[in-house]
């Protein structure tokens, strides 16, 4: 055994000490660290260094933990945070608070809205608060104030007493350090600076330089992370190391002595922590990358591992909530794996007739990589295949970026114009991390689903010990290597050659995008599709086009300016070639109309409004438009989802009805105006929502129900009522939470549908709901068939946990052939009713009372009359009342709100349409109006021209007839 390992031992007693009080229980870590002392002094008896350090490290450990771990079990703030008291608090900042970034719902943009900080009080207990990023964003560490709010409890592995749910601004602030003071002026004066690049660059450099990712687009972050190089945007040892190096270079040149060498990249270090804030990762990243500086710089290997060890035991000991850590946990294990293997590795490469710099450049990202491969399969539920490549081609750049941007850093509060020169000089090397992270995420394959938690960690780690262990046996060795070369000949060209997807011959692709809408609809040409909304994130949607081979985009539509519908607007615009924008009839909310025009305008793109009655034709694709046949009334998300554009789409694969959000008092408008809605496939309104007509759904008969829905999404989405009735009569109800892309295509005897596979986490489902799951099985048969399902609520998140990654892989297709309409009217089962038929008139539709169990009051007071009924039809226990006459009378056309807008309008002749759109190969058969955006958007909808008035000569907006 190496006779510098004697810490080793002692530090993982710590360690294991730290996991066992904050996972277990408080009374666990003096328990575990008794055992460890005993264990380890008989164990280790022979090698006595080892067993002196264990026997002496984990008694104090174990007393020094356990004693923290039940003054936060016993804090009095745990014991109100448990009855969800109010309280008020006086604390001092820990560190800067970090935004929670969160994806766009509705008509509330994406974005920062909330911040964590963490503190402590003045009995030394530590508390989360989370408040609003507005009036907290700007405090720092150091500065005490007094925060009212809702206590709550925290989640486990932590010492935190209890978190605060503040609205308020915070109050008695304090003044900050004059430390951090400057540190803060500091980073702002490099964020300035970096203005000087584009969008992108401009805020990776900070992310580099200080893990400041608030610049930084979400898009990069999840490149990134696919592509192996998430541990560029943090703070880590490597930074500390490059600054380092770099200090112990130019004081070298200088002919400073190692005393002064010493003491310049000491001064160097602390400078560094007290820029990048005395956080945990930051104080982690200060001991790791002092290490790593011994190790690889000075190439001492010998002295590492116990310097390694022993900061373990310092760092644990000082903050034991590292040893929950997942950064803590993979920054000690890529440090052991840099100081153990990679000089080994370089050095068989050499041996090999390698060259030296290669097989250095190469041994530290792949000993990297694969040591902290299982930690990182557990954490996010996949395993990057291209992080070695990844970091190889970005390795070159990263410490040239990282010095350039502390140089720029200190130039700032100086003179700004130099700072700004510096950081143009590093631009190139930012651009080229960016550039790397996007076409290696953008590898078919770059990242495969693994198991997560507990299981896929150990499950990667024996996978690759046994890996391990074959190659050093020669006689296995050979084989061991004919074995991997075969199944890469083989499986890479099926799934990057040929992945199996798209499906050939699909016609629409309802993209998994999340809690948001993404459609795509397929031309006669190969290249080239409609796109129906953008989902809430870039990322999804543009992972989405890729996939199926759409470069071209004819036109864009939005069917309402929602969060969820817009947030990929700007990076399709930017990623692929669009003709045209079009927007239906709402100008709601403010911000999304805006950016709307703003981005068409920076993309030079032309925004056009479609109204009902008009028909877009491309080939092999016809569009009509059916609604929304009212004006919209209103700002609320009710009357902004009810304004949806209603698309008819009729494609190779039969008709497809596109819904946007329309609410119930929509679908009255549009059964109302008599509108013809059969279709062979709906997109299914509100991502599920329970607020839909019965007389809307008999009136479109689907055979396929597509419902867009975010996994574990806390709306509701998908209702189990809406399921039942889908499922009732007849159609195939399909959700990309748990079905990922889908795609309908053309069969023989009807659609077919195939799907490419989405995650399997819990879903948050309505109160109603039971448990559904989608039975492959079961798919292939009739869809009047009740689906099987997911729970009810599981919607309760972390309050500040995480974000993981989660993994979609193309390797399983499930082709759906549905069987004509003479066979959709099959038995209707319940589940847990031993087979009973139904009697006539039961279920979700028909006009008998529920049982008591299953009703549940309206809390939305109907803003339209025939809206009431229909919101009742899907509650049918409400006072008993029968459904079927109010049904009836929807359906048949009587209404009970206001008139529905006149169908006609001024016809545009085919020339001036393809004007407007240079890139549309479509053609005007009916009615239609189109008013160009940019001109659009100087007219606010109150003073456009009303019917029967000329047209306004400055915009040319053409009145409606």
């Amino acid at each position: 055994m190496n006779p510098r390992a004697y810490l080793v031992p002692a530090a993982l007693a710590v360690w294991a000490t730290a996991l066992a009080g904050l996972l277990w229980a408080w009374w666990a870590a003096p328990a575990a660290g008794l055992v460890a002392a005993l264990l380890g002094g008989l164990v280790l008896r022979p090698w006595r260094p080892a067993a002196v350090a264990v026997v002496v490290a984990a008694p104090v450990a174990a007393l020094w933990i356990g004693a923290q771990a039940h003054g936060a079990v016993h804090h009095p703030l745990r014991e109100a945070a448990r009855a969800g008291a109010s309280a008020t608090v006086h604390f001092e900042l820990d560190n800067r608070p970090h935004g929670l970034r969160t994806s766009g719902f509705g008509s509330r943009a994406g974005g920062v809205d909330l911040v964590l900080v963490r503190g402590t009080l003045d009995d030394g207990g530590r508390i989360v608060v989370l408040a609003s990023a507005a009036r907290w964003r700007d405090l720092l560490p150091g500065q005490r104030a007094t925060a009212r709010g809702t206590l709550a409890l925290p989640r486990g592995g932590e010492l935190t007493v209890a978190v605060l749910r503040v609205r308020g601004p915070p109050q008695n602030v304090t003044e900050a350090p004059v430390w951090q003071r400057v540190a803060e002026d500091l980073r702002a004066g490099l964020r300035r600076a970096s203005t000087a690049l584009d969008p992108e660059p401009a805020g990776l450099l900070p992310a580099l330089v200080v893990g400041d990712t608030s610049a930084l687009p979400p898009r990069v972050v999840e490149e990134f992370r696919t592509a192996g190089l998430a541990h560029v945007l943090a703070v880590s040892g490597a930074n500390l190391a490059i600054l380092c190096g770099a200090v112990l270079l130019l004081l070298r040149l200088l002919r400073i002595g190692p005393r002064g060498c010493a003491a310049g990249a000491m001064v160097a270090l602390v400078g560094f922590v007290v820029l990048a804030g005395p956080e945990p990762s930051v104080l982690r990243a200060a001991v790791m990358g002092a290490v790593a500086l011994l190790a690889l710089v000075l190439g001492r290997e010998r002295s590492a591992l116990p310097a390694l060890a022993a900061a373990v035991v310092v760092l644990v000991l000082s903050d034991p909530e590292l040893a929950t850590d997942p950064g803590f946990g993979l920054s000690v294990v890529a440090t052991a794996a840099l100081v153990l293997l990679a000089p080994r590795w370089a050095a068989a490469m050499k041996d090999r007739g390698v060259p030296v710099g290669f097989a250095e450049a190469l041994a530290v990202p792949v000993a990297a990589n694969l040591a902290t491969a299982p930690l990182v399969a557990g954490l996010s539920g996949q395993v990057s295949l291209v992080a070695v490549l990844a970091n190889l081609l970005v390795a070159p750049v990263v410490a040239p970026a990282t010095v350039l941007g502390v140089l720029a850093t200190l130039l700032a509060p100086a003179h700004e114009p130099a700072a700004r020169l510096v950081v143009e000089v590093a631009g190139p090397a930012a651009s080229w991390l960016i550039t790397v992270g996007r076409h290696a995420a953008a590898v078919p394959g770059a990242a495969v689903a693994w198991p997560g938690g507990w299981v896929g960690g150990v499950s990667l780690a024996g996978v690759l010990v046994l890996g391990y262990a074959i190659t050093r046996l020669r006689r296995v060795r050979a084989l061991a290597v004919a074995v991997v070369v075969g199944a890469v000949v083989v499986i890479v060209p099926l799934n990057v050659v040929s992945p199996g997807w798209p499906v050939p011959g699909w016609s629409v692709v309802a993209c998994d995008v999340g809690q948001g809408d993404a459609v795509v609809l397929a031309t006669a040409e190969r290249d080239r599709a409609v796109l129906v909304d953008t989902g809430p994130d870039p990322v999804p949607v543009l992972s989405c086009l890729r996939r199926l081979g759409v470069r071209r985009i004819p036109l864009l539509v939005l069917s309402h300016l929602h969060a969820d519908h817009v947030g990929g607007l700007a990076a399709v615009m930017a990623e692929r070639g669009v003709g045209a924008v079009a927007v239906g009839p709402s100008r709601q909310p403010e911000w999304a109309w805006e950016e709307v025009v703003e981005r068409a305008r920076e993309a030079g793109v032309r925004v056009v409004e479609l109204g009902a009655g008009q028909r877009l034709s491309w080939p092999g694709l016809d569009l009509d438009v059916l609604g929304p046949r009212a004006d919209p009334v209103g700002e609320t998300n009710t009357a902004v989802n009810d304004a949806s554009l209603v698309l008819r789409a009729t494609t190779a694969a039969g008709r497809v009805l596109l819904t946007g959000d329309i609410e119930l008092a929509g679908q009255a408008d549009l059964l109302g105006g008599h509108v013809d809605l059969r279709a062979d496939v709906l997109k299914v309104p509100h991502h599920g929502s329970r607020y839909s007509s019965p007389a809307f759904l008999a009136a479109v008969r689907p055979r396929i129900a597509l419902v867009s829905v975010g996994a574990g999404n806390r709306y509701g989405h998908p209702s189990g009522v809406l399921v039942d009735a889908l499922t009732s009569r007849g159609a195939l109800v399909l959700r990309t939470d748990r079905d990922g892309d889908t795609a309908v295509l053309a069969g023989p005897d009807g659609p077919r549908v195939a799907r490419r596979g989405g995650s399997h986490a819990d879903n948050g489902q309505g109160e109603n709901d039971e448990e559904r799951r989608l039975d492959p099985v079961a798919l292939r048969l009739v869809a009047a068939r009740r689906q099987p399902g997911r729970g009810v609520g599981a919607v309760a998140a972390g309050l500040h946990r995480r974000a993981v990654a989660t993994g979609r892989t193309a390797s399983r297709l499930h082709l759906l052939r549905l069987r004509g309409p003479a066979r959709r009217r099959t038995r209707h089962r319940r589940q847990g009713d031993g087979g009973r038929r139904d009697p006539p008139g039961a279920g979700a539709l028909g006009g008998h009372r529920l049982p008591p169990g299953r009703r549940r009051p309206v809390r939305r007071r109907p803003h339209h009359g025939a809206g009431g009924v229909a919101r009742r039809a899907l509650q049918p226990g409400e006072g008993g009342t029968s459904l079927a006459a109010d049904a009836h009378r929807l359906a048949g056309g009587h209404r009970t709100g206001r008139a529905a807008r006149p169908a006609g309008a001024v016809r545009v002749p085919p020339d001036r349409l393809a004007a407007f759109v240079p890139d549309l190969a479509m053609r005007t058969r009916r009615t239609e109006t189109v008013v160009v955006a940019p001109d659009l958007a100087a007219v606010p909808r109150s003073r456009r021209p009303a019917p029967g008035r000329p047209p306004n000569p400055s915009t040319g907006i053409p009145p409606p007839g």
